[in-house]
């Protein structure tokens, strides 16, 4: 660790086990009424040095009383304040002596709930839109007085209640941003969390520096000592498993419990023929050699095909895939308790984001059947390790990256758990077909690499359907596959644009499939954004 993270650490935040207790220091949290930019704003604030999580609205004043924060964003939603369903804001959150800063809804939460008006206005605003400064006060001092963000409303403020100054305008909302500098709440109707507000950044790092006065001392790289210090506290003297997928979530776990327990920890590879060209390999010597973390490989390409054998429906193999997983997953923790090495703890790469979208989650030390290894049983005995369940995929890439994991598996892309086994679409999953979409990826791969492609891709690979097309090669009539080509663009996955790429590269890389796959009669590009499409075929 550098430095400089070094010295940040004793000032980061430290969570206990599951997440459940509160913060010590420098928090901001944002009360999350439903928007769809909720968790966006998290990460904003995360990108300014401050520590932030969501919190439900419904458990708004407890959870900041708790926590201690030292400010609170409420963001926006799709309510109207003056709904009879709309969520409500406890005013007992304005008078703990934070600063406040509401977005869009909450800023009109905020106006409502202090004597303001607000009302649906004759015209919306969505999209890109001037925003005029006319009184910068605190927040927005230092901007320009002519710029443009992101609105996304019907609903407008017309008028800020007793004793808040009108900051900002725009054509359709006279009042776009306020401030009252006494009791320290501020609002703005725009989004200064997206990209599309050029100056949000500016905006949100000043509610944050100048206004909360947050040191913003935290990153990613600065709370590797403590989590280190959290897992060796929670595991005490036990041992641990972790099964290991060759992705960045569970590799960067499984380093920072090593980090934590050492040769405690056994880190289980069940290699099951699905992974695409020499992954396998890059995974053994990562942690084998690199970093000499204790790594049971098992080889079991042949039980997976036997379980694939006239499989056809993609859900079908997921099942087929997920149960096999399992099997060989309790072999191989009953032969570690055989030979004394009894594990009492589960290592689980969960993200912040799984958090999210799970509800919130409470840490339960059983294991569901979603987690990330592949779908182990519903009551099997370990309690939950789960270093990164604070962290977004970019901060885990980052802590990856001070760890010292090589740059492939850090910032390898998205990749199906049931692996290419699903990306063999209306037939089976045969080792000959395998073979085919495993060699024609690895030229997709190589030639996107090559041309320094590969991180501006959310993902790129290949498709195999199970159809065939005439061709011609050296005067003779041919019957070959036909591979699909599918890159894509995107921030979240949640939508995603088919990428452009080259006209030159494609040539090559169709160009080499042809040449070099004998069975490979046809080269095709999928050109469909999501939606209407998804980013995987199946």
């Amino acid at each position: 660790m550098s430095s400089a993270a070094a010295s940040a650490s004793s000032t980061a935040p430290v969570r206990a086990r599951g997440g459940d207790e509160a913060l010590a220091s420098e928090e901001v949290v944002v009360v999350d009424y439903g928007g769809q930019y909720s968790q966006l704003i998290a990460r904003r604030v995360r990108e300014c040095g401050v520590f932030s999580e969501l919190i439900p609205h419904g458990a708004a004043l407890a959870e900041v009383r708790r926590r201690r924060p030292r400010g609170i964003i409420l963001s926006g939603g799709p309510a109207s304040v003056y709904a009879d369903q709309a969520p409500p804001l406890e005013r007992e959150l304005l008078e703990l002596g934070v600063p406040v800063l509401g977005i869009c809804y909450g800023m009109q939460l905020l106006v409502h709930s202090l004597g303001g008006r607000v009302e649906q206005a004759a015209v919306g605003e969505f999209g890109r839109s001037a925003l005029a400064v006319r009184a910068p006060g605190r927040l927005l001092a230092g901007l320009p007085s002519e710029q443009t963000c992101w609105m996304s409303h019907r609903d407008t403020v017309f008028e800020p209640p007793p004793g808040f100054l009108t900051l900002a305008s725009s054509d359709a909302s006279p009042v776009a941003a306020l401030e009252s500098q006494e009791r320290g709440i501020y609002g703005i109707q725009f989004h200064p969390e997206v990209a599309h507000t050029p100056f949000g950044q500016a905006i949100l790092e000043r509610f944050l520096g100048e206004i909360c006065g947050c040191a913003r001392s935290w990153s990613p790289a600065s709370i590797i000592d403590e989590q280190v210090a959290r897992i060796a506290e929670q595991v005490g003297e036990g041992r641990v498993i972790c099964g290991l997928s060759g992705g960045v979530d569970s590799s960067v776990a499984a380093l920072l419990v090593h980090r934590a327990v050492g040769d405690r920890l056994t880190c289980v590879f069940v290699d099951h023929g699905l992974m695409r060209r020499d992954e396998g390999e890059q995974v053994k010597r990562a942690f084998r050699d690199a970093f000499s973390v204790p790594l049971v490989a098992v080889d079991a390409q042949e039980r997976f095909l036997s379980r694939l054998q006239g499989v056809i429906d993609p859900e079908a193999k997921r099942k087929a895939i997920g149960e096999e997983f399992i099997r060989v997953f309790e072999e191989q923790a009953a032969r570690l308790a055989a030979g004394g090495q009894r594990a009492r703890y589960l290592v689980q790469g969960t993200l912040y984001s799984d958090v999210i979208e799970s509800g919130g989650g409470s840490g339960s030390a059983r294991i569901k059947s979603h987690h990330n290894v592949g779908g182990l049983p519903e009551r099997l005995d370990l309690e939950l390790v789960e270093p990164l369940r604070m962290l977004f995929k970019d901060e885990v890439r980052a802590v990856g990256e001070q760890l010292g994991l090589p740059e492939r598996l850090v910032w390898r892309q998205p990749f199906p758990g049931p692996g290419l086994a699903i990306r063999i679409v209306g037939g089976e999953a045969t080792r000959e077909r395998l073979e085919i979409l495993r060699e024609a990826d690895h030229i997709l791969q190589e030639e996107i690499r090559a041309a320094g492609l590969y991180h501006e891709l959310w993902q790129s690979f290949c498709v195999l359907p199970d159809i065939r097309a005439v061709g011609v090669q050296g005067d003779e009539r041919t019957y070959g596959y036909v591979i699909a080509i599918r890159a894509v663009t995107s921030d979240d996955a949640m939508t995603a644009d088919w990428a452009r790429l080259p006209y030159d590269l494609l040539e090559r890389v169709a160009s080499r499939m042809l040449s070099e796959i004998r069975a490979v009669g046809r080269v095709v590009l999928d050109i469909t954004s999501k939606p209407p499409g998804t980013i995987e075929w199946e």
